[in-house]
């Protein structure tokens, strides 16, 4: 913390310009060392300066300094961005000037790892400040914008502030039984306090649910036998010849995967192997994949051809994945065979081909529904995204029907008050308040250079 930083914060490569952000104590100083033109030590915050980099008596590049200072920047120290052509030769030769003046490369995003420790921000909008910059369609933007505008740490603040004093009148009543015009804590009043917060919990709980799925995406994998039309679903659903396509079974033998947009949420496409038994080695190693494939998925699209029954095989595969959401795709239904009709109880069974124009549209309606893609609420997208973030919430969950068990049971106050601090210290653990270094530092490290 106590070093002066540099990094490129922008995409290395041929472009207009290229911008390398230098934070710290010494930034100014630094920059000074290299910088022909006005004296920076004597200039007003959020102002921009014309000059040349230069690197003892040779000029290096054609500038624009912008200086920011501290405490209103994004890390709260000094910051200086250096504006230059955007030559990738240009760009590194900057960088090796300013580190030779005397600043470190900065590690991934140790900009906003020291805006989270000098307090501008928290755990929550820190990571929005990632899902921002990783954005991939308008929800996305919207969920990440939430977060960093610490709408979410609001939320979470509100809780830990309705448990904070739930322990306070705990405390008095433990500690200072004597003072009558404090309010006496039942376990009827604990209950009470407690179920609305629980109620509040559930809530994000659920929302969370969505926010994962706008921010991670929803992975979906096309299984089934071979040549039933996994390859032709992928390519039509892509709206491109990924996968290549003939009518030879197991032409397909490794992943293929591709992504699309549906209603706002990215949708991770895989098509596989198709399932049988062979003696061929790599169609073998193929199918395995295709199986292990399975647990790694949200949304398993089995594909069965229309004019077939269903054989041995296929009932053998829809047992494995029962636990799985699927739906059960009857490809080409455009086919002038006759064919029985199928029947599996409990499941989602749709029918298209690859063929027609609309031939897919059923089967994408029907994973709008089952992830209810058109119910996202737009106007309110306060929520987490973060896996362990959510995890941790449904720990709280867990924790508060102990509390509830414990107050049924009519257990002393003084030991449900340890599941009590449990659940505050969570909720502070969400936004940063009490995290343990390691896990902060796993978490910055996923950022990316220069932010």
């Amino acid at each position: 913390m106590e070093d002066t930083i540099v990094a490129i914060a922008t995409p290395l490569g041929t472009g207009a310009i290229s911008i390398i952000k230098i934070s710290g104590s010494e930034a100014i100083e630094i920059v000074s060392k290299v910088f022909k033109g006005k004296n920076l030590n004597k200039q007003n915050s959020h102002t921009i300066h014309y000059g040349f980099i230069m690197d003892e008596k040779e000029k290096i590049d054609e500038v624009l300094v912008s200086l920011f200072l501290a405490p209103k920047t994004y890390t709260k120290e000094d910051i200086v961005e250096i504006n230059c052509h955007g030559g990738i030769a240009t760009t590194n030769r900057i960088l090796e000037v300013i580190i030779k003046a005397g600043a470190r490369f900065a590690e991934p995003g140790e900009f906003t790892k020291r805006a989270y420790l000098n307090g501008r921000i928290d755990l929550i909008e820190a990571e929005g400040v990632m899902d921002l910059i990783e954005a991939k369609t308008e929800k996305m933007r919207k969920v990440a914008l939430n977060q960093l505008d610490g709408n979410v740490s609001k939320k979470i603040n509100e809780l830990r502030e309705n448990i904070k004093a739930i322990l306070a009148n705990i405390e008095v009543n433990i500690d200072y039984p004597e003072y009558e015009d404090e309010i006496l804590i039942t376990n009827k009043m604990i209950k009470e306090q407690m179920k609305i917060i629980n109620t509040k919990i559930a809530k994000i709980v659920s929302a969370s649910q969505q926010g994962k799925i706008i921010k991670e995406g929803i992975k979906v994998l096309i299984l089934g036998k071979p040549n039933v039309g996994k390859s032709s679903i992928l390519n039509k659903l892509l709206n491109e010849n990924k996968a290549i396509v003939t009518n030879i079974p197991g032409t397909t033998r490794d992943i293929v995967e591709g992504t699309i947009n549906i209603e706002g949420i990215l949708f991770k496409i895989t098509d596989t192997a198709g399932i049988r038994k062979t003696n061929n080695l790599v169609e073998k190693i193929g199918v395995k994949k295709s199986v292990e494939l399975i647990s790694e998925s949200d949304l398993i699209i089995y594909t069965i051809e229309k004019s077939k029954e269903l054989d041995e095989e296929d009932i053998k595969i829809i047992k494995k994945i029962k636990n799985k959401p699927k739906i059960i795709f009857l490809n080409k239904n455009d086919s002038k065979i006759k064919s029985k009709e199928i029947k599996l109880k409990n499941e989602i069974i749709v029918e298209g081909n690859t063929i027609e124009e609309d031939g897919l549209k059923e089967l994408k309606e029907k994973i709008i529904n089952l992830f209810k893609l058109d119910k996202l609420e737009e106007k309110d997208f306060n929520f987490l995204t973060n896996s362990n973030q959510i995890a941790l919430l449904k720990k709280i969950v867990s924790i508060s029907k102990n509390i509830d068990k414990k107050l049924e049971e009519n257990f002393p106050i003084d030991i449900i008050e340890i599941d009590i601090k449990e659940i505050f210290n969570i909720l502070g653990f969400i936004i940063g308040e009490n995290g343990d270094q390691e896990i902060i530092n796993y978490i910055f490290k996923n950022f990316c250079l220069g932010k």
